[in-house]
């Protein structure tokens, strides 16, 4: 199973800022490499540009966001429909940000993780606990609710989804979880799966977060149970995203 590696953009770059990111890091990935799966999501207004940009590449689309339903009175939302016909082909769902900025709950997250595979979209359904939550011991259980609540009705068929988990006491701080307490996580994460879905979970990749950058990205994908990462500031930087990316060559 090759290795996702996805840049969330969040609410950066212009479309022209967008297309010199494309344009430079194209010619850094200049060939596929094995086992490699890369994916960027930029903001929904650059999608169509970066899209086009994307095309006759490996390189694959994802937003960072989306409504569950597909159309109707839901004023600055983006429903599958729109998402599908731009090629987009994964969507980031349930991230801290979601959560904790907009209120997301999680039977909210629930509901897109269905529009989605309705759609025929893979969903990077979002994890983690906060700083608080870690320190009184709770993080399982947090990561277990989270996810348990996010896969609700599709335990069966979570091949069709990623997990990316990311402490969000470690997001956009600097400070990255250590790989023994990542892998901790993704190894409780991976079990928890495989019970669920009773062995329905070898196409699930378990993707770590979390002020990811190519200093610490070497040390943290030669754990066992960490297939990828999700990269925040760092990938705003292609040289810097690539640099991630050709880490995970290097286990």
């Amino acid at each position: 199973m090759a290795y996702l590696v996805a840049a969330n953009w969040k609410m950066n770059k212009t479309n022209a800022e967008s297309l010199e990111y494309v344009n430079i890091f194209k010619e850094l990935y200049k060939e596929y490499l094995p086992n490699i799966e890369v994916m960027i999501a930029p903001s929904f207004t650059a999608l169509e540009a970066v899209g086009l940009a994307l095309n006759n590449t490996t390189i694959k689309l994802g937003a960072q966001n989306m409504y569950f339903e597909e159309k109707g009175a839901f004023t600055g939302e983006v429903s599958p429909v729109m998402l599908k016909e731009l090629n987009v082909e994964y969507v980031i769902l349930g991230h801290s940000e979601r959560r904790h900025i907009f209120g997301e709950k999680d039977e909210i997250v629930n509901k897109k993780v269905l529009s989605t595979i309705k759609h025929g979209l893979r969903p990077i359904i979002c994890v983690g606990e906060t700083l608080e939550e870690r320190e009184l011991g709770k993080t399982l259980s947090v990561v277990e609710r989270q996810i348990r609540a996010a896969i609700s009705g599709i335990e069966r068929e979570v091949y069709l989804v990623d997990i990316a988990y990311e402490p969000v006491w470690a997001i956009g701080t600097g400070v990255n979880a250590t790989p023994e307490q990542a892998q901790e996580v993704h190894k409780f994460i991976r079990e928890l799966l495989n019970s669920v879905s009773r062995g329905n979970d070898k196409n699930t990749r378990i993707i770590y977060g979390g002020s990811v950058n190519e200093k610490n990205a070497r040390e943290l994908i030669k754990e066992k149970d960490i297939e990828g990462f999700l990269v925040g500031t760092a990938s705003l930087y292609p040289e810097k995203f690539y640099k991630i990316i050709t880490e995970c060559l290097e286990v």
